[in-house]
Parts: C-alpha cells; sequence; structure tokens
C-alpha cells in the first residue's frame, strides 16, 4: 500500500536522516528508557511476561537491546515505515518488519505487547490504534511514549513572530489519546507526563537536529526559505528561552500502559 502524500514525505525524512539520527536521539533515548522502567513487571502487572512483543515504530533499533535484557525469552518484532532505519538494528535481536503502524501486517491478537516510543505522534489515533488493539491478545499491554501540545512550544512561539504558518506538527493533547486507546478496547492502567529537553548552542544548530529527529514534517506545503529579516525576528523571538545551557527544544512527553479488555 502506497503512503499518502504527508506520510511519503516523512518516511523520506526518515530514511535521509537514519545515519544521523542516534547522534541527535538524547531526548528520544530518555523517552524509551523512562518506558522500560514502566514496562518492567511491577505492582500493576506482576505477571506480565509476553512471548511475543512489536516494537511498532522503532527507528534505529535502540530499544531492542532493553527490551530483550528484561524479557530475554521474548521474540521481538521491529517494525518501521523507514527502510533506511531498520538497516540500523544490532543483528540477531529483533525479526525486521517494513510497515506502516495505521496498516499491520500482523494476525489478529498475534502480540502480547507492544512498545511504541516516539511513532504514534505521525499516525491518526482513529487508525493507529485500533489497529494496535487488533494485534494484541486478549490481556495483552500496550506500552507508549508520545509526543503533547507542549512539544517544541519555543519553536511555535518564534515563529509566530514571523508569519501565521504551522511550523510544527500539531501534537495530540494526552485526553485524546486516552480516549482513542479506550475507543479500540483498551484499559488505561498507568500514565506518567513530563517535559524532556535538548539543548543547542545556536538556532541554526538546533533546527539542524529537529530535522534529523524528522520532527520538522508537519504535512503542510513545503516553505520558500526564511529571508534576512524574517530569519533576524526569528532569533531574536528564539533567544529569548536562552538559558546557561544553550536553546532549548522541550518536548512533551506522555507515557501510557494500556491493557487489552478479555
Amino acid at each position: 500500500m502506497q503512503a499518502p502524500a504527508p506520510k511519503r514525505a516523512v518516511r523520506a525524512a526518515f530514511d535521509k536522516a537514519a545515519d544521523r539520527y542516534d547522534a541527535v536521539a538524547s531526548v528520544q533515548r530518555a523517552a524509551c528508557d523512562r518506558l522500560l522502567q514502566l514496562a518492567t513487571p511491577s505492582a500493576h502487572q506482576p505477571d506480565h511476561q509476553p512471548a511475543r512483543i512489536l516494537d511498532a515504530g522503532c527507528g534505529t533499533g535502540y530499544a531492542l537491546a532493553g527490551l530483550h535484557q528484561r524479557f530475554p525469552a521474548a521474540e521481538l518484532i521491529a517494525l518501521d515505515f523507514a527502510p533506511a532505519m531498520l538497516r540500523r538494528h544490532p543483528p540477531g535481536l529483533a525479526r525486521p518488519l517494513c510497515a506502516d503502524l495505521e496498516h499491520l501486517p500482523l494476525a489478529a491478537a498475534s502480540v502480547d505487547a507492544i512498545w511504541s516510543s516516539y511513532a504514534l505522534q505521525w499516525c491518526a489515533p482513529g487508525r493507529a490504534f485500533p489497529e494496535l488493539a487488533r494485534c494484541l491478545r486478549p490481556g495483552g499491554q500496550l506500552w507508549i511514549a508520545t509526543l503533547g501540545p507542549g512539544t517544541l512550544h519555543e519553536l511555535r512561539e518564534a515563529f509566530r513572530q514571523v508569519d501565521d504558518a504551522e511550523h510544527v506538527l500539531p501534537f495530540q493533547p494526552p485526553e485524546a489519546i486516552i480516549a482513542a486507546i479506550e475507543a479500540a478496547g483498551l484499559r488505561v492502567i498507568a500514565s506518567e507526563r513530563a517535559t524532556l529537553q535538548a539543548w543547542a548552542p545556536d538556532l541554526r544548530q538546533l533546527l539542524a537536529d529537529i530535522k534529523t529527529l524528522g520532527a520538522h514534517q508537519t504535512g503542510a506545503a513545503r516553505r520558500k526559505p526564511l529571508g534576512k529579516s524574517a530569519w533576524a525576528r526569528l532569533q531574536a523571538a528564539y533567544e529569548q528561552h536562552r538559558s546557561a545551557k544553550g536553546l532549548p527544544a522541550s518536548y512533551d512527553t506522555f507515557w501510557l500502559i494500556a491493557e487489552k479488555r478479555p
């Protein structure tokens, strides 16, 4: 199935950035590390020992080693729609699968757990969560980290000094994500929200890092480069956020664990 135009642009961006992605993905790694802590068997899921785990939107495969360590007996399936990302994976840890989260080529009730970190923001919740729920066995769990509307707020605010265009993806609020999860037949059993930050010495480097991470794709029509006057206004507006660490890029992160009802 051919991806619609915005998704083709996102796929192309991630394919192009695959070789450089890990060098700037500090926030993405932090989000994965926290999700792995939440997914570890604990008081709210003491008996959950999945036999098959799907990493849905696996990127360069950072989470695979942690999942293998915590669940050594589980079969891992690593799914991403950017082939270049799959080629970056450590060999032997997981079975690679190139596919779209909204159209999973997996049988119904075929996996015990689904992991997805910083991938679902590229999907329509009303299409992605029913697919994820379909593939889960009854009692199976969904472990996700996704981005909320406060993500890249510094960039959004700075661009308001330049034009009225949409320069940042319109991220879904947590209540919309929870509603979509519950509508798909899942029950939320744990959640957490925090802001993670990346830092850059100047605006050009910050924008380059964001582009490498794929967050510059909004689905809007491609825009012309900023002129000197507009760039100066953008820089001045973003400088208001500078701290001793440099210029921040904030990621409003929402972690969630849900269970498929029997």
